[in-house]
């Protein structure tokens, strides 16, 4: 752990709990930036080195999420390959979607932006911040085409139940969509063994790289019958054929990926995955773990009350605020940096976080309760069932 904690300066002068909005930087991404300029510098322009570190981080994302390289893309954004995915399906035969309201915002407008396509968008309710299976079973139906799903709300730290939903799906012949940004780089995460149809995740946050690229899994077998219509050059068979009136979109997964790719971004995003696959995800996720667990059960018996669910194993722990705003603000006058989201003080931890931190959180959090939504401690112990 201590060797872990000393690649990343900032810890040396803060407790940094904001991993969900962006990782801390670590000197090993930092190096990985350095590398990409010594090439410009010493070679000019080496697009043939640098395709190949383009390739090379195709094929870590691949290894990170047990996929093979040829079913994953790069794009420049989550946002970028979901627009790709969804510019590929026919809303004909299938006409609806079914999200949960706990998605990303960008999830939201890009099935609403398939409105004159001819998708039928539907939103799953959420009750005491959960989203149940029985509202998934009730919504998707067989006139459903996809089901887009969050891993983890980035609002409350709810994490859905992705094999329960998966299989409604399937058996009802809808496809799956897992936006996994708010958790990749967590735990371990195996796209096959979650039989999800397709999958996005991105560099910025738990991943440890900087902004600037994701990634997008789509399953082998469906694939290639999707021809998208949001592309570029780099989503044909051979980017470097320069022929403008030729449309041959590449072989799997690739196809949706779209323009030049940001070669910097990628030095630095390997980078980031090497060393969380050097620290061991599953570590990563024991970590976690103890420090979630640690933060709820302090702020519990604070009295606290929490948007997150209290049997979360993290990596989000959001607490209900009357100024989250305002508390943020008064953390990082402490050294705490930390963020808000709407009524909730958000504290997200990654494996360089220790219990330390935690005790010094819950201090703060006591100095200043007046800020905090609060009942008696039975009672936010109860609010999980």
């Amino acid at each position: 752990m201590a060797d872990f904690r000393k690649r990343f300066p900032v810890l040396s002068e803060k407790i940094y709990l904001n991993s969900c909005s962006q990782g801390a930087l670590s000197q090993d991404v930092e190096e990985g930036m350095l590398e990409y300029l010594r090439s410009w510098h010493q070679h000019g322009s080496p697009w043939d080195l640098w395709v190949d570190q383009y390739e090379a981080g195709r094929r870590h994302f691949a290894e990170l999420i047990n996929a093979e390289p040829e079913e994953v893309a790069l794009v420049a954004s989550a946002s970028a390959g979901v627009n790709a995915f969804a510019s590929a399906l026919s809303f004909k035969q299938r006409n609806k979607v079914v999200l949960g309201e706990f998605e990303f915002p960008t999830m939201g407008h890009i099935w609403l932006a398939q409105r004159p396509r001819g998708a039928d968008v539907t939103f799953v309710g959420a009750e005491k911040n959960r989203i149940a299976v029985e509202a998934y079973d009730r919504l998707v139906d067989r006139n459903t085409l996809v089901v887009p799903l969050t891993h983890m709300c980035f609002m409350n730290g709810f994490r859905s139940p992705v094999a329960e939903i998966t299989k409604i799906a399937h058996d009802r012949g809808a496809m799956v969509l897992l936006d996994d940004y708010q958790d990749s780089g967590t735990r371990p995460i195996d796209v096959k063994a979650m039989q999800v149809d397709a999958y996005v995740s991105g560099t910025l946050k738990y991943l440890l790289g900087p902004p600037g690229l994701a990634f997008m899994y789509v399953r082998k077998s469906i694939a290639e019958s999707l021809v998208p219509t949001v592309t570029g050059w780099f989503g044909q068979r051979n980017p470097f054929a320069f022929d403008v009136k030729l449309f041959d979109p590449a072989p799997g997964t690739r196809r949706f990926e779209s323009g030049t790719p940001p070669i910097p971004t990628i030095y630095g995003a390997i980078a980031g995955v090497k060393l969380l696959q050097q620290y061991g995800l599953q570590n990563v996720a024991d970590q976690i773990r103890s420090l979630t667990n640690a933060l709820i059960r302090g702020a519990s018996e604070l009295g606290i009350q929490m948007k997150t669910p209290l049997d979360s194993v993290g990596p989000l722990v959001v607490l209900q605020s009357k100024d989250a705003d305002g508390l943020v603000r008064l953390f990082a006058e402490d050294g705490v940096v930390c963020s808000s989201r709407h009524d909730g003080l958000r504290i997200s931890f990654h494996a360089y976080n220790t219990l330390d931190d935690v005790k010094f959180v819950l201090r703060l959090l006591q100095q200043n309760l007046k800020m905090l939504v609060t009942a008696p401690a039975e009672t936010v112990a109860g609010s999980a069932s």
